[in-house]
């Protein structure tokens, strides 16, 4: 069964980024396919960021990537899917 694409966002919250940034663009690059835009936003305070990515993805792959997103230490991550 081919899996529908579909067009969707995913936030990203990194806590620290020297200690996440490099594991972060790593795994973003290997899913470079699947990304359409991308947007960072370092706080000016503190050691905080914010990358929102607009994808267009299956549901699958979107969660393969949320997932191990999700596994970084110091990391959140929130997505979402247009229905169709």
């Amino acid at each position: 069964m081919n899996a529908e694409k579909r067009l969707g966002f995913v936030g990203i919250i990194i806590e620290d980024r020297d200690q996440c940034s490099a594991a972060v663009n790593e795994l973003l690059s290997k899913h470079a396919d699947h990304i359409l835009a991308r947007t960072g936003i370092p706080r000016v305070k503190g050691s905080t960021s914010v990358i929102t990515l607009v994808v267009d993805t299956t549901t699958d792959e979107l969660g393969k990537l949320t997932g191990r997103l999700g596994a970084i230490q110091g990391v959140q991550v929130k997505s979402g899917l247009a229905k169709k």
